[in-house]
């Protein structure tokens, strides 16, 4: 198993680098925790993965592996063609949005969790609102 953790956070220092991010754990801490919709690493954490001392959970990984733009089964498991996810890929959520529209998401994707926590809750309850706001959103 000792082996799987060391493996894997030689994969994950890889992939920071062929992203062009340094392999830090403060770089990756930050990176991964504006992505990430669970609760948030910590530098400790992050760390341990870099060292090989632990390996994320399958949520995780994903979030990982979409941020670093690697095949999850690659980064967990390695390219050997002996695992492999059978997943299908979703429709591109924002194909039909405009340049402020995308301006405006990748703006809220930077935002702490904390605030975006913040963001999403205030959007959902003007869309519940009954009144001129509802109505003109739609």
């Amino acid at each position: 198993m000792q082996d799987q953790k060391q493996q894997f956070a030689q994969k994950l220092r890889a992939a920071m680098e062929a992203a062009g991010y340094e392999p830090r754990p403060a770089v990756l801490e930050r990176e991964f925790n504006i992505r990430h919709w669970g609760k948030p690493m910590t530098l400790h954490g992050v760390r341990r993965w870099l060292r090989g001392e632990t390996v994320p959970d399958h949520r995780k990984l994903l979030t990982l592996s979409q941020w670093l733009q690697i095949p999850v089964q690659d980064l967990a498991y390695g390219g050997d063609g002996r695992h492999r996810v059978g997943e299908r890929a979703p429709a591109p959520w924002n194909a039909g949005l405009g340049y402020q529209d995308r301006e405006l998401f990748e703006t809220y994707l930077r935002l702490p969790v904390p605030q975006r926590r913040v963001v999403r809750e205030v959007i959902l309850a003007m869309a519940k609102a009954p009144g001129p706001l509802a109505k003109e959103a739609v």
